[in-house]
């Protein structure tokens, strides 16, 4: 666990949206943050199409189905009031993706040691031979990377756009007037998307200047690197891509001097 009072009373962004916000803000309070709620991604289901409707009624067809987030779970779920009908060989990338499946009920085939697309293609190739019909539902922001490297194995890989990825209206005037009186210290990112509402808001408002007190850490590689591409200096990113291990990677160094 992250030592107590460690993040030393500083006001740390929440950028996750409402739903999934809770145990990331008692995770830094407990742990001497102010943690101040700023949802900069939010997800609503797409509209029930002819072509989404069939692959939900054909999943029988299916060698496996890939789950990347908890959120993806969620939604998935959402479009089967009852009589769900069973699944194929279940991969999944993370500790939280796969809880919310268990949680249903259902059974983990394969998650990979590294919570990132790079370190799940890698483990999870060995397991793939050609001609296997493998579905990934998804966010209509999602990357095809997944996708891409295991069609290049042979495989027969469905896409499935379930959700849509936004910025909730309500938070750009927060956002906006809590950088322009300069109250957050620490801004932490669990994706790219968050990066890119973030700064959007920023550059729209000629809030760039504000940034160079704050602490940027980001929850893994693909974050860290969307980050950069905005020109911002990432202080903190954890090997062990969760949240709580990115408390701790800017914990430390804020012990450091930071």
């Amino acid at each position: 666990m992250i030592a107590p009072f460690s993040l030393q009373n500083r006001t740390v962004l929440i950028p996750r949206g409402k739903a999934h916000s809770k145990p990331f803000s008692e995770l830094v309070a407990r742990n001497g943050g102010i943690p101040v709620e700023i949802p900069l991604i939010a997800f609503q289901p797409v509209a029930a199409s002819e072509k989404l409707l069939h692959a939900l009624a054909e999943l029988h067809i299916y060698d496996w189905i890939i789950f990347t987030s908890n959120v993806t779970v969620e939604t998935f779920f959402s479009f089967f009031e009852k009589n769900r009908p069973s699944l194929p060989k279940i991969a999944v990338i993370g500790d939280k993706t796969r809880a919310s499946l268990e949680d249903r009920g259902e059974q983990v085939d394969f998650m990979p040691e590294e919570y990132v697309a790079e370190g799940f293609v890698e483990e999870f190739l060995p397991y793939v031979k050609a001609g296997d019909k493998i579905l990934i539902p998804k966010g209509n922001l999602a990357r095809d990377y997944i996708s891409s490297s295991l069609k290049e194995k042979g495989a027969v890989v469905e896409e499935l756009i379930i959700y849509e990825t936004y910025l909730p209206g309500d938070s750009r005037d927060k956002l906006v007037q809590m950088l322009t009186d300069e109250r957050l210290d620490i801004l932490t990112f669990t994706s790219p998307s968050t990066i890119d509402h973030f700064m959007g808001i920023v550059e729209e408002h000629n809030l760039r200047g504000k940034l160079a007190r704050c602490l940027i850490a980001c929850i893994g590689p693909v974050s860290k690197r969307k980050a950069e591409q905005w020109g911002l200096k990432v202080h903190a990113m954890p090997e062990k891509y969760t949240v709580e291990e990115m408390l701790k990677s800017i914990a430390k160094y804020i012990q450091i001097g930071g």
